[in-house]
C-alpha cells in the first residue's frame, strides 16, 4: 500500500509508516530505489516496468507507474539510452517554415510519442539543400531513433537525401523515396466528401475553383470531383490565395449563362474569397450557393462568414500515425513500405449543410 502525502512519501509497514523521502524541503533526485520500495518490489522489477520490458502482471507494472508518477521519479535519460542503446528522441524535418501542415503533424507525433518517453526534435530547413544536410547531420550526431520527414507538398521531395541512413525514415505529407514508408491524406476521398456534400445540399451545378494544375493533390481532387458531379464539370484553376476566389466568382459571374449553386475550393483560403465575393454581389451563401473548402484551417473556416465546410486532412491523426510507425522501427518491429493514405473527414458548418457521405 502506498501513500503519497505532502511532506513525504510513505511505505506501510508493520511497524507503521516509514519515511523515505521529504517533499517540501531541500532533497535530491528521486531514484528507481525509492520506487522499487514504495511498490514493494525489486529494483530490477521495476525497472522492467518502466521500461515496458520483462514478465510481469499487469496489475504490478501498473502500480510501479502508478507510484514512479506519484514521487516525481524521471528515469535519467542517459543511463537508459546506454542500457537500450536508443536516445529517445526522434527527428523531425520540415521545409514547411510556415507551419501550415508540419505544426499538426508535429502535435500528433508528440502525442504519439509523449507516452513513450520520446521527444521530438524539430529542424526547419526551408527549401536549402545544404542547410538540410547540416541538420540531418545534427540529427545523427544525437543519435536520434528514427526521423520523420514532413513538407508542405505530396509530390515534392525534401531537398536531402534520407535514403540508406542507419535510423529509420517516415515520410509524412511530402513525397518519399520509392521503398520508403510515406503517409498522406487521401485527396481523392476527400474530394469526394466535398462534392456529395455539395450534391446532398441540392446543388446541380458544381463547380470546382482550385489551385495551380501542376499540384498532385488538385489533380487528384478536381479527377474525383469529375468523377462524383452529376452535370457538366468545369474547373477553374489558379493561385492559393483568397485574391483567386474573389477572382474566379467575377469571372463565373460577369460571363452570363448558367451560374454555379455549389462551389468546391481547393483550399480554405481560396474558399473565403469565393464567399467574400458572393457576398459583395449580393448572393446568399449557402441559400444561393453552397460552398465547401478544403484543409479545415481552424483560424480560416471558423472566421469566414458564414463558417466554412471543409474537409479535414486529419493531419494530426497522420502525424499519430507517423510517430507509432517510426517508434515501431525504431524498435526493430518490421513494418511494409509502401505508401499509405489516409482518410479525410468533412466538418460541416454553415457555408454548406449536406449530410456527410460514406467514403
Amino acid at each position: 500500500m502506498t501513500s503519497c502525502k505532502r511532506k513525504g512519501f510513505f511505505i506501510a509497514t508493520n511497524a507503521g509508516e516509514e519515511k523515505l523521502s521529504t517533499i517540501g524541503g531541500k532533497r535530491g533526485r528521486v531514484t528507481i530505489h525509492l520506487v522499487a520500495a514504495v511498490a514493494g518490489v525489486s529494483i530490477s522489477t521495476a525497472s522492467k516496468a518502466l521500461n515496458g520490458s520483462g514478465r510481469m502482471s499487469p496489475e504490478t507494472r501498473e502500480r510501479v507507474k502508478r507510484v514512479a508518477q506519484e514521487v516525481g521519479f524521471r528515469p535519467n535519460a542517459l543511463a537508459r539510452g546506454l542500457i537500450t542503446k536508443r536516445s529517445f528522441t526522434i527527428g523531425l524535418l520540415t521545409n514547411d517554415t510556415y507551419g501550415r501542415f508540419t505544426l499538426p503533424v508535429m502535435a500528433g507525433i508528440s502525442e504519439e510519442l509523449v507516452g513513450h518517453g520520446v521527444s521530438v526534435f524539430l529542424c526547419a530547413i526551408e527549401d536549402d539543400s545544404d542547410r538540410a544536410r547540416v541538420h540531418v547531420d545534427a540529427m545523427l550526431d544525437k543519435s536520434v531513433d528514427g526521423i520523420i520527414a514532413s513538407g508542405k507538398r505530396l509530390d515534392r521531395q525534401l531537398p536531402v537525401d534520407l535514403s540508406g541512413l542507419h535510423v529509420p525514415v517516415v515520410y509524412a505529407f511530402t513525397k518519399g523515396t520509392p521503398d520508403g514508408v510515406t503517409l498522406r491524406s487521401d485527396d481523392e476521398q476527400g474530394a469526394r466528401l466535398a462534392v456529395r456534400c455539395l450534391i446532398d445540399a441540392g446543388c446541380r451545378r458544381i463547380v470546382n475553383v482550385t489551385g495551380p494544375k501542376t499540384f498532385q493533390s488538385v489533380r487528384e481532387r478536381a479527377d474525383a470531383y469529375r468523377a462524383t458531379i452529376d452535370g457538366p464539370p468545369e474547373v477553374l484553376h489558379g493561385v492559393w490565395s483568397e485574391a483567386w476566389g474573389h477572382e474566379a466568382v467575377a469571372q463565373l459571374w460577369d460571363r452570363g449563362g448558367d451560374r454555379p449553386d455549389g462551389i468546391f475550393c481547393g483550399n480554405d483560403q481560396i474558399a473565403r474569397g469565393v464567399i467574400d465575393a458572393l457576398r459583395e454581389r449580393g448572393v446568399r451563401v449557402p441559400e444561393d450557393v453552397a460552398v465547401v473548402g478544403f484543409d479545415n484551417w481552424d483560424i480560416m473556416a471558423a472566421q469566414t462568414r458564414p463558417p466554412l465546410t471543409t474537409v479535414d486532412m486529419n493531419l494530426r491523426t497522420l502525424g499519430r500515425e507517423a510517430g507509432r510507425l517510426v517508434l515501431a522501427m525504431s524498435e526493430g518491429r518490421e513494418v511494409q513500405p509502401g505508401i499509405r493514405k489516409l482518410p479525410c473527414s468533412l466538418v460541416i458548418r454553415q457555408s454548406c449543410r449536406g449530410l456527410e457521405a460514406p467514403a
